[in-house]
């Protein structure tokens, strides 16, 4: 078996390939000649942790894989990973959590790197409610919660469709980070047998009238349909706070603009 540690040159041309750049086009974009990023790539020449640092910020390289490709190339990681209630991250999780709570009487929620949950309003749990066993023990996972068939799956009434889109957006994670752990739960969700609802079925395209695909519930006050959106932290230079994410989904129709006061209303008596 093969244990070689990847290079840092072969690390680079990874992420020059996944972003889909030539050596051509990336020299020009950083600002070096073609021949010079080859032998980097190549290994004919070492990197230094100022190139490494230029060449992983042209190819948008997530904070974790650079810290990797600097410690392949013999230096020590330049990006800090604090715990999430580091008294350093105090304003980024105050403003985390005015996102969640400011977004109520619809659901909001932040997960890490690997969809655990790490802090959601009241809303997510008020959709949440009559859910129990070990899905819903820490570390809570999103989206094993949301596919699996003790989970939400029952209850979402175009599971297929949304099924597709999580699985697609899962796949493209781990194609663009090549995360293990990433991978086995893409594996375990397909594995997943389909609910009673969605057997048979198959995702359906999206009309001309589309702009997004909702995450349609059925809850005590009819059916509910949602739009999500997705947040990070733009300019985070903490490994941590780069890889969490925000998710808030707003009403994507009246009913359940006017439905969601009244279950969190019907939450509090």
């Amino acid at each position: 078996m093969n244990t070689e540690r990847p290079t840092a040159g072969t690390l680079l041309r990874h992420w020059r390939r996944q972003k889909r750049l030539s050596q051509m086009a990336l020299a020009l974009e950083a600002g070096i000649s073609q021949r010079h990023l080859s032998c980097l790539e190549g290994g004919r020449a070492l990197p230094s942790r100022a190139m490494v640092l230029h060449l992983t910020e042209q190819l948008r390289v997530p904070l974790r894989e650079r810290n990797a490709i600097l410690a392949a190339a013999g230096f020590a990681p330049f990006f800090r990973e604090r715990p999430l209630q580091a008294p350093e991250l105090a304003a980024a999780r105050q403003a985390m959590e005015r996102i969640l709570h400011g977004h109520s009487p619809h659901p909001a929620l932040a997960v890490d790197r690997h969809w655990n949950l790490i802090s959601a309003n009241e809303a997510v749990f008020a959709l949440l409610g009559g859910l129990s066993g070990p899905l819903m023990q820490p570390p809570v996972n999103v989206l094993r919660l949301s596919l699996h068939p003790e989970g939400l799956a029952p209850r979402i009434l175009n599971f297929a469709e949304w099924r597709a889109h999580l699985l697609a957006r899962l796949t493209h994670e781990v194609q663009a980070s090549a995360d293990a752990v990433l991978l086995r739960l893409l594996e375990e969700l397909k594995a997943y047998p389909l609910p009673p609802q969605a057997r048979g079925t198959r995702a359906a395209p999206l009309d001309e009238a589309s702009i997004a695909v909702p995450l349609r519930l059925a809850g005590a006050e009819g059916p509910l349909s949602f739009l999500s959106t997705t947040t990070v932290f733009g300019t985070a230079v903490d490994v941590t706070l780069a890889e969490v994410t925000i998710e808030t989904f707003f009403p994507a129709d009246d009913t359940t603009a006017l439905a969601m006061p009244r279950l969190l209303g019907r939450r509090g008596e």
